[in-house]
């Protein structure tokens, strides 16, 4: 089941801004990444989905309901944090923390308490006077203090010291365990890595991929790194290779190269380099962050990536 569908989303700036046919769904306990760089289009999806934005074309729902037409109902069990953070500057946490409770309907506050303390929050000082690390905790706790089932998150935890960053992982991997429906929006590759069953990667507003975590995870295809102890083995290598295995750089001064692997094939790759002098052999893991780069490889500067 969906909770979340965002269909042939379109919004277009000028100029080549916006977002053009972005299409994804999210499914229910599922936790889907939402990775670029800062400018990618990330921001300005989500904003459609929350009901901020009317789109040129397609449509953003919630549990079926198309936000832009009934962005109440369609938010009524959905956990909204912020990239960009605005906070009345003259209430407390505390106070502000009390101000989104009565909107919500709650009168228990021991899960933001909970939180609170686990995210070492000081309610007790004045929004305008918090750092952007302690404004970022505080629209955490307000996101997840009502137990929703849906949590819309973008850039959940830029300006958190990378010891509140891994409270963060943890806190957003135990709600997955609980059932919870999560899209998470981020630039930051082991947020997104640690929590996310599939991600997609946006890039100048259009989504290029959506894939499952674990094809990265456990890719089919391999590249290993070798080194030889002489040029006629390294040669000899070169000109004879069997199967799907293949060259993909290669280091003529050092006597190396990185190969290509089929799963299927890696016996018969072993049994290629049998008899040659070796000196190094070492499997090059692929990450998630490798995997995004191969989509962002011509360009030089990324954002805030």
């Amino acid at each position: 089941m969906d909770r979340i569908a965002i269909n042939d989303l379109t919004k277009d700036y000028g100029q080549g801004r916006g977002i053009f046919g972005v299409s994804f769904s999210v499914h229910k306990g599922e936790c889907f990444g939402f990775l670029g760089p800062n400018g990618a289009g990330k921001s300005t999806t989500i904003r459609h989905l929350m009901g901020f934005s009317t789109p040129d074309k397609g449509y953003a729902a919630i549990d079926g309901v198309v936000t832009v037409k009934d962005r109440s109902k369609a938010l009524e069990n959905v956990g909204y944090l912020p990239g960009e953070i605005s906070l009345p500057g003259a209430l407390t946490g505390r106070e502000f923390i009390k101000e989104q409770s009565e909107l919500k309907g709650l009168s228990d506050y021991a899960f933001a308490d909970w939180l609170t303390a686990l995210f070492q929050l000081d309610t007790s000082l004045r929004c305008k006077d918090m750092s952007m690390g302690m404004k970022r905790k505080l629209t955490i706790v307000v996101a997840f203090m009502s137990d929703p089932d849906i949590l819309v998150m973008d850039e959940p935890s830029s300006g958190l010291d990378p010891k509140m960053q891994e409270v963060f992982i943890e806190l957003v991997k135990a709600e997955k365990k609980r059932g919870k429906t999560i899209l998470m929006s981020s630039h930051i590759f082991s947020e997104i890595d640690s929590c996310c069953d599939r991600i997609a990667v946006i890039k100048d507003g259009k989504i290029v991929s959506i894939i499952d975590s674990d094809v990265i995870k456990h890719n089919e295809k391999k590249n290993y790194r070798l080194r030889f102890k002489n040029r006629k083995d390294y040669d000899a290598f070169a000109n004879s290779q069997e199967g799907k295995s293949k060259a993909v750089d290669r280091d003529e001064k050092d006597l190396a190269m990185i190969v290509n692997v089929e799963d299927e094939d890696i016996n018969t790759f072993l049994m290629s380099l049998k008899g040659l002098a070796i000196d190094d052999l070492s499997e090059i893991k692929l990450t998630l962050e490798d995997y995004f780069m191969s989509f962002y490889k011509e360009d030089r500067t990324f954002g805030g990536l």
